[in-house]
Formats: C-alpha cells, sequence, structure tokens
C-alpha cells in the first residue's frame, strides 16, 4: 500500500490503526455517505495484530444483540468479493462444538435454545454425526455436539484489503507508515474538550473526529488524550500472546466426503483446544490455563509485522489435548507455532464507543475474535458517530463498563489472566471473578464479614450475595430493648409491642444452572424483609453531582421525567435516544435549586455519568461530577422500618411528615444523613447517605435498633428476588436502548407536557409522541412459570403454537407469591393476562403464563404506608 502523494492536512474523521477494525470503521463511514476519511496506520496495513489472527467465525453469542452483530459480519464477507472485487477469503464451512462432559453436553442444550431465540440454525447432535463431519476427531469421551451451517472462517488480511478497497472507491484516504506522536484538543477552558487535530511525523491532520483502532496500542493512544478531571484516558487493555500450530499439508481436502465444502472449524472447550482447516493441513490453538501477558512496559516501538517466538513448553498441555481428540496431529509436519500478540481485556471482549472526550472514540482490544465481528463493530461505530447511536444495544462491549478500578495495570493484568485461563469454561449465572480482590471496602465491610457475607464484586466493590448466617436460630425477645436517649423518640412509631421474632424457614430450591452460586439463605433475607425489615449495604451503588446554574435546563432535557420540582424531590426517570430508546434509568433527588444528585447502578456510573458529559454545554454552567466514593449508603426496607429508624432519630418519620419519593436531612443517631424514602425492594423503607468516615457508625446504629425487631441483614441475590417479585426494572436486563418506556411498562415516568401543559422539549419525544399515536407492537410482561423450580438466566426462547415469539430478559424465584417469574418482551396480541406460552430451559419445555405485573403489591400499598 503506497501513501498517497499529499498528506492531508484535515479530515472530517481519522481513524487510527490500519488493521481489520480500522479498515471497517472506514468502509462503513464511507457506506453512509461520508467521503473525507483517513486512516493513519504506523507500518503496512494489517502488520498489527490482525495479519496472524486464526480468522475463525462463530455467530451465537448469549446476547441478541451481539449475535446480530456477527450475523451481520457473515452476511457482509458473503457479499464483498462481488462488491470489491478482492477475495476476503470467507469459507462457510460451518463449525463444530463438542462436549467432553455431561455438564459440557448441558450447557450445548442452553446454546441450542438460545439459537432458536435469535433466529440461529443450531442443530445438537451425536458424537457420531459429528465425526461424520470432522473425520479426523475421535469419539472418546464425547457426549455429543452442535453444528452450525452458516458459520466458518476468513482469511484476515483477505477481509482487510476488500474493505480498503471498498472504502477507497468511495473516497476515503489510507495513510502508511504514518506514526502518530500527539493529539491536541481545543483550547477552550470548558469542562468538555474536544478533538481538534492529530499530529503526526508526516505532519499535522485538523479534525473533530479521532477514532481510535490501535489494537493493542490503543492504550498508548489514549495516553495522549486529557479527559476532562485532567488525567489521560485509560483503557484496560494487556497484550496475550496467543498460541497456534500451523501444520503442513495432511491431505484434508482429498478426504472430505462428497458434497462437503471443507472440513467445519472444530472447538471442544472442555480440552480448551479449536482446530479449522488450512490449506489441506490444521491450524490448531487453544487457551491455556498459564497465559502470558507480553510487553507490559511498554511495545517495542519497532514491533511492527512480527511475532514472538514460539514457546512451546507453554504450548505442550494444549498439544496433548489436541492429540486426544484430533490423533493425526500427533505425526503431522508441522509448519510453525505461531506465538502472535493480541489486545485483551478483563472480561475479553471489545472496546467499543464514545470517550469523557468529545470527538475522541476507541474501537480496539478484539481479544483473539475481532474478525468475527469485524464488519458489525464497522456498522456500528459508523452508527455511532454519524447518527449519535449505533442500531444495536452494545452494553457488552461498551468500554464504559470498566470504572476508574481498572486504572491499575496489576489490577487489570490480574482480571485479564483470569479471564483468559478461564475463557472456554462453563460460565455459570451469577459467577464471581476471583482476582485482585478486595479492592473497595465499604465502611461496614468488616461487620458485614463478621456476619458471614459471601462477598460477590461489583466494579470492584465488596459486596454480599449472602450471609452464610442460620436467620432461624436468630430469635429476637421483646426483652431487648435498647436505651432511649432523652432526644430520642418512643420505641415504635405506633408504640405497639414488639413481640418475640424467629426468621422465616424457606425450603425452596432450584434446579438446573440457576442453583449454582446460589443459597437458602437468600430465601430468609427475602422473606426476613418482607415479614419484619432488612439493612442491605448499598454503597456500591454509583454517584452523580450535577450542580450549576445550567443543571436544571440540562436534566430537563434528557430526562423523560420532570425535573423540575420542589427542593427534596426524589424522582425516577430514564435518559432516552433518539429512538426513545432507555439510555439510563435512574433517580434523581433534587438538593437545592441548582444541585442535583443521581443515585444509578453500581456497574452504569462511568456510562451514565460520560452521558450526561457529553450532553452537558461547553459554557462551564453544569459541573458532572462522580461522587460515589464520597458517600456510603445503607438501605433499611420492611414493614417495621419506620418503627427501627424512630428509635434512633428525633425527626418525625411519619408518611405525613416524611412521604414517599422525598428526601430530607436527618441525624440517626450521631451520623449526619441525607435519608431518601425510596425503595427496591417494594417494602417501606429508606436509604441513608452519609459521608464514608460515618458509614460503620451509621450499620452499627441501624443493626442496633433493628435487633427487638427481627431485622436481618440482606445481600444482593435478595435484592435481586425482591425486585423482580415488585416488577422493578434493571438496566441491562429488562430494559436498555432497544426499548422504549412504553414498552417496558414505564410510561408513568413519561411527561410530554409540562406543568403548565406545554410541551416539554426532551431527547426522545418525537419517538415517543409517535409511538404513542401508532400503539404499541411490543410490551414487557411478567410471567410465571408453571413448575417453581425452574429459573429462566436470560435469552431461553418463548414459544407459543410452536413458534418463537420471544426470549426471557431475566429470572428469579418469588419467595414471597412462591413463583418463578420471568420477564419477557412479547407481541401485543400476547400481552393480555393468562396468555399460555412455554419457555425451553436446557432442553426442557416449560409451560408460562402471562401474570400480573407486578406480582408483589400491585397497588403500592405498603411503600406508601
Amino acid at each position: 500500500m503506497t501513501q498517497s502523494s499529499k498528506f492531508p492536512s484535515h479530515a472530517r474523521v481519522v481513524i487510527i490503526g490500519g488493521g481489520v477494525g480500522g479498515a471497517s470503521i472506514a468502509y462503513h463511514l464511507t457506506l453512509m455517505g461520508w467521503r473525507d476519511v483517513v486512516v493513519l496506520e504506523r507500518s503496512e496495513l494489517t502488520s498489527g495484530s490482525t495479519f496472524h489472527s486464526a480468522g475463525l467465525v462463530g455467530q451465537l453469542r448469549t446476547s441478541s444483540n451481539l449475535t446480530k452483530m456477527i450475523r451481520y459480519s457473515t452476511d457482509l464477507y458473503r457479499r464483498l468479493k462481488d462488491e470489491t472485487e478482492v477475495d476476503p477469503g470467507w469459507r462457510e464451512v460451518g463449525s463444530l462444538r463438542l462436549a467432553s462432559s455431561k455438564a459440557r453436553l448441558e450447557e450445548l442444550k442452553y446454546l441450542v435454545a438460545v439459537s432458536r431465540s435469535f433466529g440461529l440454525p443450531l442443530e445438537l447432535i451425536s458424537a457420531t454425526e459429528a465425526q461424520k463431519l470432522f473425520p479426523l476427531m475421535t469419539t472418546d469421551g464425547v457426549e455429543g455436539a452442535v453444528y452450525l451451517p452458516t458459520d466458518g472462517y476468513i482469511d484476515p488480511t483477505g477481509l482487510t484489503m476488500a474493505l480498503v478497497a471498498g472504502a477507497k472507491a468511495r473516497g476515503a484516504q489510507f495513510c502508511t507508515h504514518t506514526r502518530v506522536q500527539d493529539i491536541t484538543l481545543n483550547a477552550s477552558t470548558s469542562s468538555a474538550p474536544r478533538v481538534s487535530a492529530v499530529v503526526t511525523d508526516q505532519g499535522t491532520i485538523e479534525t473533530e473526529i479521532v477514532v481510535n483502532a490501535a489494537g493493542q496500542w490503543a492504550g498508548e493512544i489514549g495516553r495522549m488524550v486529557r479527559a476532562p478531571n485532567g488525567e489521560q484516558l485509560n483503557f484496560p487493555i494487556i497484550s496475550m500472546a496467543h498460541l497456534y500450530l500451523i501444520t503442513k499439508p495432511m491431505g484434508i481436502t482429498q478426504t472430505l466426503p462428497r458434497g462437503m465444502r471443507g472440513l467445519p472449524t472444530l472447538r471442544d472447550p472442555d480440552l480448551l483446544v479449536y482446530f479449522r482447516e488450512e490449506v489441506g493441513g490444521l491450524i490448531m490453538g487453544g487457551y491455556e490455563r498459564a497465559p502470558a501477558a507480553w510487553a507490559l512496559d511498554g511495545i517495542p516501538q519497532d514491533f511492527n509485522g512480527k511475532l514472538l517466538p514460539p514457546d512451546w513448553d507453554r504450548f505442550a498441555p494444549l498439544m496433548e489435548n489436541a492429540i486426544r481428540r484430533v490423533p493425526e496431529i500427533e505425526n503431522a509436519q508441522v509448519n510453525m507455532l505461531l506465538n502472535g500478540p493480541e489486545g485483551f481485556t478483563p472480561d475479553a471482549e471489545y472496546l467499543l464507543g464514545p470517550t469523557s472526550v468529545r470527538g475522541f472514540w476507541i474501537a480496539a482490544a478484539f481479544c483473539a475474535h475481532g474478525l468475527a465481528g469485524a464488519g458489525g463493530i464497522g456498522k456500528a461505530m459508523a452508527e455511532w458517530i454519524i447518527e449519535g447511536h449505533p442500531e444495536w444495544d452494545l452494553w457488552r462491549l461498551d468500554h464504559r463498563r470498566f470504572g476508574a478500578n481498572y486504572a491499575s495495570q496489576k489490577y487489570t493484568l490480574a482480571r485479564t489472566l483470569e479471564t483468559y485461563a478461564k475463557y472456554y469454561d462453563i460460565h455459570y449465572p451469577n459467577e464471581e471473578r476471583e482476582s485482585a480482590r478486595p479492592l473497595r471496602l465499604s465502611p461496614a465491610y468488616h461487620r458485614l464479614k463478621e456476619f458471614g457475607a459471601s462477598f460477590g464484586e461489583k466494579t470492584g466493590w465488596e459486596r454480599p450475595n449472602w450471609f452464610n448466617r442460620d436467620w432461624r436460630l436468630e430469635t429476637r425477645a421483646s426483652s431487648l430493648q435498647l436505651p432511649v436517649s432523652s432526644d430520642q423518640s418512643p420505641v415504635s412509631s405506633d408504640q405497639s409491642p414488639v413481640p418475640s421474632h424467629q426468621s422465616p424457614v424457606s425450603d425452596y430450591s432450584p434446579r438446573g444452572w440457576a442453583r449454582h452460586n446460589w443459597s437458602p439463605n437468600i430465601g430468609a433475607e427475602h422473606l426476613g424483609t418482607r415479614e419484619r425489615a432488612g439493612l442491605f449495604d448499598e454503597t456500591s451503588f454509583s454517584k452523580i453531582s450535577v450542580r450549576g446554574p445550567g443543571a436544571l435546563k440540562l436534566l430537563n432535557y434528557l430526562c423523560d421525567n420532570e425535573m423540575d420540582k420542589p427542593m427534596g424531590a426524589v424522582t425516577y426517570t430514564q435518559m432516552l435516544n433518539p429512538r426513545g430508546g432507555i439510555e439510563c434509568d435512574f433517580t434523581v433527588t433534587r438538593l437545592a435549586h441548582d444541585e442535583f444528585q443521581i443515585i444509578t447502578g453500581a456497574a452504569f456510573g462511568a456510562h451514565d455519568l460520560q452521558h450526561i458529559q457529553t450532553h452537558a454545554p461547553d459554557d462551564g454552567s453544569v459541573i458532572v461530577e462522580d461522587v460515589t466514593s464520597h458517600y456510603a449508603c445503607l438501605g433499611l426496607w420492611g414493614p417495621r422500618a419506620r418503627d427501627i429508624l424512630q428509635r434512633v432519630t428525633k425527626s418525625n418519620v411519619s408518611n405525613d411528615a416524611f412521604p414517599y419519593m422525598t428526601a430530607q436531612r436527618i441525624a440517626v443517631g450521631d451520623v449526619p444523613c441525607l435519608a431518601l424514602r425510596v425503595t427496591y425492594v417494594g417494602e417501606l423503607g429508606w436509604e441513608f447517605y452519609c459521608p464514608m468516615e460515618y458509614g460503620q457508625k451509621l450499620w452499627d446504629t441501624l443493626w442496633g435498633a433493628g435487633q427487638a425487631f427481627g431485622m436481618v441483614a440482606g445481600g444482593y441475590r435478595a435484592i435481586d428476588t425482591l425486585r423482580l417479585e415488585k416488577g422493578y426494572r434493571y438496566w441491562s436486563a429488562e430494559i436498555g436502548p432497544d426499548y422504549t418506556p412504553y414498552e417496558a411498562g414505564l410510561g408513568f415516568c413519561v411527561k410530554l407536557n409540562g406543568a403548565n401543559g406545554a410541551p416539554r422539549n426532551f431527547a426522545g419525544r418525537d419517538a415517543l409522541v409517535k409511538q404513542k399515536a401508532e400503539g404499541l407492537a411490543r410490551k414487557l410482561c411478567c410471567l410465571t412459570l408453571n413448575d417453581p423450580t425452574a429459573i429462566t438466566i436470560g435469552s431461553e426462547p418463548l414459544r407459543y403454537n410452536d413458534r418463537v415469539i420471544g426470549w426471557a430478559q431475566a429470572g428469579a424465584y418469588g419467595y414471597s407469591v412462591q413463583k418463578s417469574i420471568a420477564y419477557a418482551y412479547l407481541p401485543i396480541e400476547l400481552a393480555v393476562l393468562g396468555a399460555t406460552l412455554d419457555v425451553e430451559l436446557i432442553g426442557e419445555r416449560i409451560g408460562a403464563v402471562v401474570a400480573q405485573d407486578p406480582q408483589w403489591d400491585p397497588k403500592g400499598e405498603r411503600i406508601q404506608c
């Protein structure tokens, strides 16, 4: 590839990186009509990690949108040769995935069900049938397999060059042997910097949009840019040395059964290995248990188009496993053992999306499976840049899923090594990470540990999933009274006697995958909260401060609910994209005329913060700040919550004095708190926010006050069962960018008009007005399953009259209603009470019925008492 004779001085968009990702983004930007597109490559095209990719393309993912993204890729690969006259090397030979254990066979049955949800022709077959498709394999220990005829593999260089040809034909310019030296931002004093130019060793290009598609070099490029808080942009990428063997021709093509297009790709995840044909021989690689990172101190400047030395010692266990499955490979002549570094993330998924610096985007770290999604990556990024949002919900690939806890390379490395080593493991629901823990501790952590908390982790926070404590033995006698000081209110706000308490016992146990990472204590905590009260540590919740003279105007534009409410009002709202899809979902508390506090999920803080920052005015009239680490948070919920709180506060917390969805500053014992009367479990109660240094004292105060009322300590698994029983939504599960508030049953949040009756101007309003006028085509519904021990984990197909009409979004057992509950979007004609259908769980079809939403306290009487 020769560089243009005239180096460009300006461009509409500059893409850094001439691998398959950068080429695909350029291709799709020009496909959507942009012409002034420049791609910069430090060496030759594909000389990064693209050229040594194994090229396997598997379409099925456990997310509908990620599956759609890869299906788009394969559709594109089929037509590229005709369009560009460059052969991308697409070979649609199908794929096999083996089960070399009974547990893996169960996973394959789940995948077959998921494939039906997403319209893929995945088929469960026997070991013998698999051997007919891949004659070189042995059936020893094989319990079964799945076959997908539309999978295959592709030549990485051929694909890249086909995409380059298409982009160049529509005006894109590719500049090779061009090294980026700096990225400059505008000189504005605003808190919202924007890209203004890319400085290279060949000259400077003025631009307002830069896409960092530099692969494993993306971290280096990110460090050239400073975020609004003055810190360098950090992307959690580790270069991992990925090994695979290439044999010399073994005569495979000549021995294939008549009619076969080629040898299908083969994965045996129990043995950690994969295979594909390569010019009559085999490529064989895998994911070893003792992986190796590379270049932690920086990638050498001259590392272009190079490989690492072969590492036979590290490859030996994979080779032994490969011989067990394909014995002939033991005697095959070896062409080379390829050791190529690939950019990996801590969860082995891509990094995509906008960053906190306006105009600066990331599309990198494709984790050795970028060829499968390259076409879809380009399409999504082009739509995101031009239209403001991609067609698909790509939260699982959004780089903002990683919080500030990944600023440390040591932490990122530990997580990435763990993920790589477990890449082919069966990942059961609610699986927890083990590496680099503990990191972030709430002030109550040591109290929770003393209580026997079984900790999980979210964005680095240690959080109790449940407590290994026998609540049945935690009898609370009425004789146990706390002293009441002269400045505290009476024992009970209604002066009723405090009875003896014993936590209820639930003998419920789920079956199947739901039984993994589960405890019977979840039920005890659930029922204890419903019947008396529960105390929950929610310090990990993300907290965002939005303040300044322009704060109200900004939030009223971004939120579908009305934000101009009295001081102390707590508002549940969504932020929407132009299609009306839900981009954010949280509560907003008005603390002052020009100050608001947002509470959102622990995992969504970086995403929601940046969404607001992106839309904030450039004049500095709004300050948007993450204040998560400033405040501890405890949730106290249950029918005795008011009695407990009244013991330790002088403030009047009656329903009249402290109504639902309001906030007040009160003292809880000796602790100054911002108390919000809100709930995420469907019971009377409050969330208490205090400075971190008071957090342990707050826990001790509330826990002590709750003893006489039989209060339990609750974990996040109980929160999940409580909230699903109450029908409370969770962003990234039941709701997200694909769904509008009307479809999700959140129309009560939408205020199309203000208090004066005039139309409100907010993002997504036009789409909602149109949808309301045309009527809904689908609706989120509550389902109850006929078998209460059968729990959906997500993506299982739903059938009506043997026709797949959707899939489960989330599910849990409702301990109070004693039913298995699932939520799913159904065609509007089926979104009626009593409609019957079935859901497929691990190969078994379970009857289900459309039921009342919510199942618990549908009138909301318990939360407003």
